[in-house]
């Protein structure tokens, strides 16, 4: 049996200068995607997926994600006496309880392999979990709940993966498999941001993994890769040699939110996918629509 998926590390330091100037006070993961920030849809994905901790791995003027996962007693005893029960409700039945956040402080941006690496003595010796935010996968069964399905077949190390034109691979970290029956893929290599010749396939990489806990001891003696940066692709294909490592193809629409257009289309599919929205958004739709 294969250890549980507990703890979940999102790494929420990055400065969001795509969207300046709204970003300039707000930390992008609070951008709200119809009513909720993308950094509750994070939260609530990897709690459904059986996650009960939760480490930020945060920067300079992020406390607001923290706040917003705190209890805001003015709000709360205002809305309970003017009796708002269900404003109440909405914002009381996602709270974490005490003691399943804790935020970390990235001090310096040496890239996503670092920020994971700054975890490590939280997470300690188990397997665990990494969301990336901006990544937001609209699907009925939530893509963190499917990959820890497949965990619990396969073990090992797991990444989410989607196909992508051979054309866009310099943008993402690519798997180069030994097998593939079109849901899980063996890996037997990583690269990141291949050139689109030198790709080994169009297996794309996004924001979902679970990683077994050598891998932090690999980061910590990865020398800056890609970018000038400590890559978490480059440490994770250390691992390659001596664990299990597949690629799952997820069900599910995933969409871009570290893009401006990625975040606008987001915001229309998942209205659309709310019955109390969608109505009404697909009439503004027609009037603004030759």
């Amino acid at each position: 049996m294969q250890r549980k998926i507990k703890t979940a590390v999102l790494p929420v330091a990055g400065l969001g200068t795509r969207f300046l100037p709204a970003t300039k006070s707000v930390p992008k993961e609070m951008l709200t995607v119809v009513d909720k920030p993308v950094i509750q849809y994070a939260m609530e994905e990897a709690r459904a997926a059986g996650i009960e901790q939760f480490i930020f791995i945060t920067g300079r003027n992020k406390t607001a994600l923290e706040d917003h996962f705190d209890v805001s007693y003015e709000l709360h005893e205002t809305l309970r006496e003017r009796g708002k029960t269900e404003a109440l409700q909405q914002i009381e039945r996602w709270l974490p309880t005490y003691g399943q956040i804790a935020a970390v402080r990235q001090q310096r941006p040496l890239g996503l392999g670092h920020a994971v690496l700054c975890a490590r003595h939280f997470v300690g010796d188990q397997p665990f979990a990494v969301i990336l935010p901006d990544d937001m996968v609209l699907s009925e069964k939530p893509c963190l709940a499917q990959m820890v399905e497949a965990y619990a077949e396969v073990g090992g190390n797991l990444v989410a993966v989607e196909d992508v034109p051979r054309e866009h691979t310099q943008r993402y970290g690519i798997l180069d498999v030994v097998a593939d029956d079109g849901h899980l893929a063996t890996v037997r290599g990583l690269v990141e941001k291949p050139k689109p010749e030198d790709a080994p396939s169009t297996l794309s990489i996004i924001g979902r993994y679970i990683l077994q806990p050598e891998v932090f001891g690999h980061l910590a003696t990865t020398e800056r890769g890609a970018g000038g940066e400590i890559q978490l692709t480059d440490g994770m294909v250390k691992l390659i040699d001596y664990q299990p490592f597949h690629g799952v193809r997820f069900e599910g629409k995933r969409y871009d939110c570290g893009d401006k257009i990625g975040f606008l289309e987001a915001n229309i599919a998942f209205a659309l996918a709310r019955p109390d929205v969608a109505p009404a958004l697909r009439a503004v739709l027609a009037k603004l629509l030759p």
